[in-house]
């Protein structure tokens, strides 16, 4: 597909399969001739989550479509539901799990799209991350 295309259907979105569940990207700049925003759509499946991580060069948002999601920013936890949204500052360690019994459909808006150095940097296995959850 080319860049140039204002409009990503269902015929041409992007998916990867990731761990903690199916990652519809609707919007990044090998879509669309985005340079500030990424939007993903996740379907995380109930018991998975998204563990602790950061992203050194962008912020983001995220929005609960439906499910109920645990979600974490820095050390402050918050369990949110359909139309709740959480902003994660640039660098800021955060993490997303399903608690529910529905798949959890989440949409991440990331800014900018196009950075230098990892787009995400994994903690789960560092303290406190790795037993902030108390599982």
């Amino acid at each position: 597909m080319s860049p140039a295309t204002r409009f990503v259907t269902e015929e041409n979105k992007i998916v990867e399969h990731l761990p903690w569940g199916p990652h519809e990207w609707l919007c990044r700049p090998d879509l669309v001739e985005a340079q500030l925003l990424q939007l993903v759509r996740v379907n995380m499946p109930p018991g998975q989550g998204h563990a602790f991580h950061r992203h050194p060069t962008m912020e983001e948002i995220i929005y609960v479509v439906s499910g109920t999601c645990e979600q974490w920013v820095d050390q402050e936890r918050k369990i949110l539901r359909v139309g709740d949204v959480a902003h994660i500052p640039m660098d800021m360690v955060h993490g997303s799990y399903n608690v529910g019994d529905d798949t959890l459909v989440l949409l991440a808006i990331l800014s900018p799209a196009k950075f230098e150095g990892p787009a995400l940097i994994d903690v789960s296995t560092e303290e406190p991350w790795a037993s902030l959850r108390g599982i």
